[in-house]
């Protein structure tokens, strides 16, 4: 488990521009001892420029980087006890595995009978004891992804970072890869820092989330956190599948807005910042498929109750993914919405071009001014 008493890395109003472009805006952060960290953002967002910076490969213009309490803007990259698995792993094709992780070690003037331990114990603790004589080309993908980490870690460093090193993995293996790495986070007890546009990554392997966007941090939190209560329409969109309507408030209605969306409809959504509290206010409002039940009946004696969203619909198309089966609906107002169904719950036989219904509690539509 991290340790909240210990501070491995903080970054304090750390910027850097390139020409006219701010990629990284006075952001700060700390990240306990043992934690295993994301920066979850766009392309262009400027977490790559961040991670570049912690490792010493750029200078912020202005700020500052503690690893340990200790000051490292001053340090080169090489004297920074933080290691980095880049994106391609950048493994040496002319050295065996053993070389590989030994390569550090001998650079650092270690005795060959501690080189031996050492590269013998990591080998051990990244499950793979036998591939020290491989080839590099005759290791499979995930096996380069332990050995990547392996280099790493047998030189002890303080903070490992992760440039998006899942990038150009197949998707079923990058799938079994989140939960390695999550795996070897906690073997090894080291803090990671992790950097990904791939929101199923972040959410999946990490005790805490950054949400990085234009330079700034978002919102800061757990996974749950981030996608049960997000601060900003941004974080919202972001993580997790989302229904999006833009609109205008018109009243209250009770503890909820009523909200007039672009396209003509009425709905209600509980306000998720001050600002979408106010009359004639332009908001965005999110509802996540899962909340949507879908009906499959039109019967217009049916009323709606107190706090509810319910709008009839055309199912348009069908997609088939086992238990995360969804349907997608188009509304009165031609906009697909996007519900989940249980395949066991009468929806097996449901067809493109039924008529159905959608219904969703205000409580969890969520509601940000813009």
């Amino acid at each position: 488990m991290p340790d909240s008493t210990a501070i491995d890395l903080e970054c304090i109003n750390i910027s850097k521009t390139f020409g006219d472009v701010l990629a990284v805006d006075n952001v700060s952060f700390d990240i306990p001892s043992g934690s295993f960290f994301s920066i979850l953002g766009p392309s262009g967002c400027g977490k790559t420029t961040l991670i570049r910076m912690i490792a010493g490969f750029e200078q912020p213009d202005s700020g500052e980087i503690r690893i340990k309490g200790a000051s490292v803007l001053n340090t080169a990259p090489n004297k920074r006890n933080v290691k980095m698995v880049f994106q391609h792993l950048a493994l040496f094709p002319m050295m065996n595995v053993y070389e590989n992780i030994a390569y550090g070690l001998r650079c650092r003037g270690v005795a060959k009978q501690e080189i031996d331990e050492r590269v013998n114990n990591v080998l051990d603790r990244i499950a793979l004891p036998d591939v020290g004589e491989r080839e590099i080309h005759q290791l499979s993908g995930g096996q380069k992804q332990r050995i990547a980490v392996a280099r790493c870690m047998v030189l002890d460093p303080d903070v490992l970072l992760l440039d998006e090193p899942l990038g150009a993995l197949d998707l079923k293996l990058r799938e079994a890869m989140k939960i390695e790495l999550k795996l070897l986070q906690h073997q090894f007890d080291t803090t990671f820092i992790y950097i990904t546009h791939d929101q199923s990554e972040a959410l999946v392997m990490s005790d805490q989330v950054a949400i990085m966007n234009q330079g700034r941090f978002e919102q800061v939190g757990t996974p749950q956190e981030l996608y049960h209560n997000p601060q900003s329409a941004f974080v919202a969109g972001f993580v997790g599948d989302s229904n999006r309507w833009s609109g205008t408030t018109v009243e209250s209605a009770g503890e909820a807005l009523k909200v007039k969306t672009d396209d003509g409809l009425e709905l209600l959504a509980m306000p998720s910042d001050s600002g979408s509290t106010d009359r004639s206010q332009k908001v965005s409002i999110f509802i996540r498929p899962e909340f949507i039940q879908v009906e499959r009946t039109r019967d217009e004696s049916e009323h709606t109750q107190p706090g509810q969203n319910r709008l009839t619909g055309v199912v348009d198309s069908l997609l088939f993914n086992g238990a995360n089966s969804r349907a997608l609906v188009r509304s009165p107002t031609d906009q697909l919405i996007e519900a989940d169904i249980v395949l066991t719950g009468g929806f097996e036989d449901l067809k493109p071009g039924e008529d159905v219904q959608l219904i969703w509690s205000c409580e969890q539509t969520m509601c940000f001014s813009v």
